[in-house]
């Protein structure tokens, strides 16, 4: 028992509590560091890739997921069980000095930081009853002679007990937020979802593809997470449609805002013959729309270019496919399209496999070539004024009909490595160009239509987003109160003289902080002692002209 003892002082004791809130600040370092898993897992595999050694053991360390590593779980926990120990005990002591009486005066009032002495012309009743008054919102204890250190009638008065308050409940309000923050991450959910809108651009080429997205399952989310304690059956039904997707730039490709005109219904109109009203809003950054506990925020945007490929036949595939910015300033970006031949072309399945197209290559709103040939391909501004692509077009088994997951913007290396992709040109398109090229004995063409923009849309839900607040404002609230509020006590001994007058001896003394406490004390001096209504009865005798001694 004594051992375990021994541990819950320590655990409970304020230098650990600082211990333990230093190592949770210096683990979390590399959270803001590195990249975390919770946020982007293909982030965390680039760095791993460009960093092989260091990466990998950044991951054994668990790096990449501080926050939700044991580690830090451990800490966090270890510090939530040494606040509630240290709150409990004072909580106590604290109730205890409240209800207790304002200890009695020390014997020798002199010795307090504060001090003052006086002969009042009044009896002692008289000077205890204006002493009462002066200390009317001070909790107050009077004490007789025989109860008195120095044998004399005196009063004991004690303020700022709210300080003492304000301190506890700033470590409640501590553990409540960590306590919050920790319910709403196993209970939260969160999805991105890229939808291809409209565009103002002249380049811009009409979207014939959905625009509409409903909240109804996590598998219309192209990425989604959530917290344990949630099931997937909880969200919010909504359904948007995306007009368009507009930004303005500075002239130094800066983007100085984004917008997106949506319209919205929620609730029951979002099902088949709901006859929900569609209400319109216009999302932007930070401006999320706000559909019941849920906030849909425009989070970012890029580019989805337009791309019809014509065989021999005269049958055309046409597709329209997001590409991922690789310059996030100009918005120079990647991707990759996989077309499958016309049945009619190739009867057999082997042979219709073999004659699959894939197109990987970037794209550049605005086209500016470089490199010694003019035929690198560059970005010079954000903004769709002069769309172009370079691509690689590949012929073979794209994958198509393997039934296995592919990178939206990049091409399978180990297809192109045993000779299942063959790359048999690359070709560089303006909007509305188009080039021939010729896969496996077929001429082709290929062209570039134009392209449309898409905007990035996350969808959250945090149910415990109102206590945070609570939680933080009461933090914030009794920080400061724990810090402007201070405690103090007055002692007041009266005296009497044998010529009728009171011998008033006081003391003051502040139990934290002193700053701005003596004129306090003072101004009680005067009220007890009658000094401010005899200084403002000299004011008055001198305002009108007389003499006064």
């Amino acid at each position: 028992m004594t051992f375990l003892k021994r541990i819950w002082h320590w655990l409970t004791s304020m230098r650990t509590a600082l211990v333990l809130l230093f190592l949770l600040a210096l683990l979390a370092v590399p959270g803001a560091l590195l990249p975390q898993r919770e946020v982007s897992q293909s982030q965390v595999d680039e760095y791993i890739a460009a960093n092989p050694t260091m990466g990998r053991i950044y991951d054994r360390l668990s790096l990449f997921d501080v926050f939700s590593s044991p580690i830090f779980a451990a800490l966090l926990t270890l510090l939530i069980i040494s606040l509630i120990g240290c709150i409990i005990p004072r909580s106590v002591d604290h109730y205890r000095a409240y209800k207790a009486k304002p200890t009695r005066a020390p014997k020798f009032l002199h010795r307090m930081p504060l001090h003052s002495e006086a002969d009042v012309d009044a009896p002692l009743e008289e000077v205890e009853a204006r002493a009462r008054e002066a200390l009317g919102r001070w909790r107050v204890a009077v004490y007789t002679p025989e109860e008195d250190r120095a044998g004399a009638q005196s009063l004991s008065a004690e303020r700022g007990y709210a300080r003492e308050l304000a301190n506890l409940i700033f470590h409640v309000a501590i553990v409540a937020v960590i306590a919050v923050f920790a319910l709403g991450r196993m209970v939260f959910y969160e999805g991105q979802v890229i939808v291809v809108t409209n565009s103002e651009s002249e380049f811009a080429v009409p979207v014939k593809q959905s625009r509409e997205f409903c909240n109804t399952s996590p598998a219309n989310f192209d990425t989604f997470r959530a917290g344990p304690l949630f099931d997937g059956t909880g969200l919010t039904p909504f359904c948007f449609i995306s007009h368009n997707f507009t930004a303005d730039y500075l002239p130094n490709g800066q983007a100085e805002s984004f917008a997106s005109d949506v319209s919205y219904v929620e609730g029951e109109g979002i099902t088949v013959g709901g006859d929900g009203d569609w209400e319109d809003y216009t999302l932007r950054v930070n401006h999320p729309l706000r559909i019941g506990g849920d906030r849909v925020y425009l989070q970012g945007h890029g580019f989805a270019p337009q791309i019809t490929v014509t065989w021999p036949n005269g049958e055309t595939r046409t597709q329209m496919i997001q590409y991922r910015p690789s310059d996030l300033t100009f918005f120079l970006s990647n991707g990759v399209m996989r077309f499958d031949p016309p049945a009619g072309m190739y009867p057999d399945l082997s042979d219709r496999r073999d004659n699959q197209l894939a197109i990987e290559g970037v794209f550049a709103p605005t086209a500016e070539w470089t490199g010694p040939n003019g035929d690198m391909l560059q970005s010079a501004f954000p903004a769709m004024n002069d769309p172009a692509v370079s691509l690689d077009v590949y012929v073979g088994d794209a994958g198509l009909d393997t039934g296995r997951p592919q990178n939206l913007f990049s091409l399978d290396q180990d297809l192109i490595a045993n000779g299942q992709l063959q790359r048999v040109e690359r070709i560089q398109l303006a909007a509305g160009e188009e080039q021939k090229i010729t896969a496996n004995g077929q001429e082709l063409t290929v062209r570039l239509d134009g392209a449309a923009e898409y905007a990035n849309y996350q969808i959250s839900r945090d149910p415990t987003q109102v206590w945070a607040l609570v939680a933080t404002s009461l933090l914030l609230a009794s920080l400061i109160g724990s810090l402007t509020i201070k405690r103090r006590r007055i002692w007041v001994r009266l005296t009497p003289n044998a010529d009728g007058t009171t011998h008033v001896d006081m003391a003051g003394l502040a139990r934290t902080d002193r700053a701005g406490w003596g004129n306090e004390f003072y101004d009680v001096v005067d009220e007890v002692t009658a000094q401010r209504g005899a200084d403002k009865q000299a004011d008055d005798a001198l305002d009108d002209g007389e003499e006064w001694h």
